[in-house]
């Protein structure tokens, strides 16, 4: 089954103020998202939280939510530049990442595929939201080479293997939920060549066969169905869509989604988590399932910090208590991302929205 292929669309000519009527508003958004830059290293990197680590896939994340506001704010609009000028000096020689990184320097040499594949997701959006061509351009061969180290890592039938190890061997298993992400990843490659006057077909194939792979072979990736993402990350990663994304919502929603809660991390703990909520809710929102996605939003507001809008990653609700004790970067992002899916603020909300009826091509 094909995705639909992420077309070249105009920008939004008036940017309005990113807000979720009657459940966030403008100025609660962009104090969530201040966060970010408060916690951004003096290199552009934004670690998990002010001193904790940082890896590739969540500070792309990062980045995204911050060029969205970064349309009323100018100092979230350079935080998001120098995020991305960050992940084009961190690159490796190989075109991957490290998988971790502690106060600027690597603290690993694993390279994880959707890691490298996403960056193209990152600057998809940045030119959609800002139109800022030169920037993408400066940033294209970041781009073209981190979709390459993924693809170098295919395996037999066309699945994505979830990592370079240390040594340079490929991972022995392939993940749903990478898969998932580096089909979007690569859909976002193709669509970012072609509005810079490039063409790469192969990356378009080979999202192709990542979507038949995840729609008809699941039986070939590693088995971490307990995990929320491998549930709801084939819709969001556009591999899965219509009919049969609905049917694949329905089949697990009441194992995953709590009322008045949010969406558990895993099915077998009583834990939920803002950013796994926030990531159905751009699903849900690629469906057109507005109303469902808004109250997956509201529920998840007990997460939210009053004192500075900074959402708590998750919820133990068996114990009652916040778990684990953290305000986690990529949590707020998520949120702000979703809100922007939801109301189609900004250009960038269209690479999450696939092919949704309600999506403005791209």
């Amino acid at each position: 089954m094909k995705s639909q292929m992420i077309a070249p669309g105009p920008e939004s000519d008036v940017p309005r103020a990113l807000h979720l009527p009657g459940v966030l508003t403008a100025d609660e958004l962009q104090r969530s998202a201040h966060y970010l830059v408060r916690s951004q290293e003096p290199d552009g990197a934004i670690p998990w939280f002010p001193g904790g680590h940082t890896d590739l896939w969540d500070h792309v994340e990062c980045a995204m939510a911050l060029t969205v506001t970064g349309l009323e704010v100018p100092e979230h609009a350079e935080a998001a530049r120098r995020a991305y000028l960050w992940v084009e000096s961190s690159r490796r020689p190989d075109g991957g990442w490290p998988a971790k990184f502690r106060q600027g320097a690597p603290a690993t040499a694993l390279r994880e595929a959707n890691h490298a594949a996403y960056p193209a997701v990152g600057i998809l959006h940045h030119l959609l939201t800002t139109g800022d061509t030169a920037f993408a351009r400066r940033l294209w061969p970041t781009v073209e080479s981190g979709l390459e180290f993924a693809l170098a890592l295919r395996g037999d039938h066309g699945e994505i293997l979830w990592a370079r190890s240390e040594d340079g061997s490929p991972g022995d298993h392939s993940l749903l939920t990478v898969c998932a992400s580096v089909h979007h990843a690569l859909r976002c490659g193709a669509a970012l060549a072609e509005r810079l006057g490039e063409t790469r077909p192969a990356w378009s194939a080979a999202a192709d066969r990542l979507a038949v792979l995840i729609n008809d072979h699941e039986d070939l990736f590693a088995d971490r169905s307990r995990f929320s993402m491998d549930w709801f990350y084939p819709v969001l990663g556009g591999a899965v869509h219509g009919t049969a994304a609905k049917e694949r919502l329905d089949e697990r929603w009441d194992t995953f989604v709590l009322p008045g809660l949010g969406v558990r991390c895993v099915s077998d703990q009583p834990w939920v988590t803002a950013a796994e909520s926030s990531e159905l809710v751009l699903a849900l929102a690629a469906m057109g399932e507005h109303d469902t996605a808004v109250r997956i939003m509201r529920d998840i507001q007990h997460l939210r910090d009053p004192a500075d809008g900074v959402y708590w990653t998750g919820y133990q609700f068996a114990e009652q208590v916040r778990w684990p004790v953290e305000r986690s970067t990529w949590t707020s992002a998520a949120v702000i991302l979703a809100v922007d899916a939801l109301t189609l603020t900004t250009g960038g909300s269209r690479v999450f929205l696939h092919a949704s009826e309600q999506a403005p091509a791209v």
